[in-house]
């Protein structure tokens, strides 16, 4: 491996502005629940993992060269993740996909803030309308996607264990704010629920099922 190969490593600057900057985009992404907040160490930590292997030590080459017994080329967990395949496109890809996910954050927060967090508890309405007739978690759709963007650019082990786990975080927080709305909203946010998506747009519509009409007891 020649010594040009290792410029970008060694950059503990470059790490700490890189950690920062997402840090900062998340200290200034507006959580309605605490419960929210929870996934944002995860996140976090898989920003400085990514951070750490770009600009400080390539912690999973070394570990898959040991592995391997043999040097392991640009690429393949060391360098841009899709160079050796198909240039820098990994980039691209990685890149457009991050600028997605930050948009659909923006967005998603937004309307969701206009429409339902600014109101008092239980006077907000329910927001079906912009990317939300699409997707009912465009933020956390977003954030998957940044994460996802950097895979694409630049995967390492510690990446390729955290995301799966950062998407079964995203899904469980997803499916207990969606038991809180059919709680405030019940059949409108059921119906609503069948048409949509959790993070990607639905292709075919679920008809919900008819409730049953309240009874109550003859006193």
């Amino acid at each position: 491996m020649d010594d040009s190969a290792w410029s970008h490593f060694g950059q503990w600057g470059s790490l700490i502005i890189w950690v920062v900057l997402y840090a900062v985009m998340l200290a200034f992404v507006p959580f309605y629940k605490k419960s929210q907040r929870k996934p944002s160490s995860v996140y976090l930590a898989f920003v400085l993992a990514l951070a750490l292997e770009m600009f400080g030590i390539p912690l999973s080459m070394y570990a898959l060269t040991w592995a391997l017994g043999t040097q392991v080329p640009d690429g393949v967990l060391f360098g841009h993740t899709l160079n050796g395949i198909i240039g820098q496109w990994g980039l691209y890809i990685g890149t457009i996909l991050m600028i997605i996910g930050v948009a659909l954050v923006i967005v998603g927060w937004y309307v969701i803030h206009k429409h339902y967090w600014s109101k008092e508890e239980g006077k907000g309405a329910l927001v079906t309308g912009g990317i939300y007739a699409y997707i009912r978690h465009p933020q956390y759709t977003g954030f998957l996607l940044v994460t996802l963007g950097m895979i694409a650019d630049w995967a390492t082990l510690p990446l390729l264990i955290m995301w799966p786990l950062l998407l079964w975080i995203y899904y469980r927080l997803a499916r207990r704010e969606e038991k809180d709305m059919e709680a405030e909203f019940g059949d409108a946010y059921r119906s609503y629920k069948a048409r949509t998506g959790m993070f990607l747009p639905r292709l075919l519509s679920r008809q919900p099922r008819q409730s049953r009409p309240a009874t109550t007891k003859a006193a």
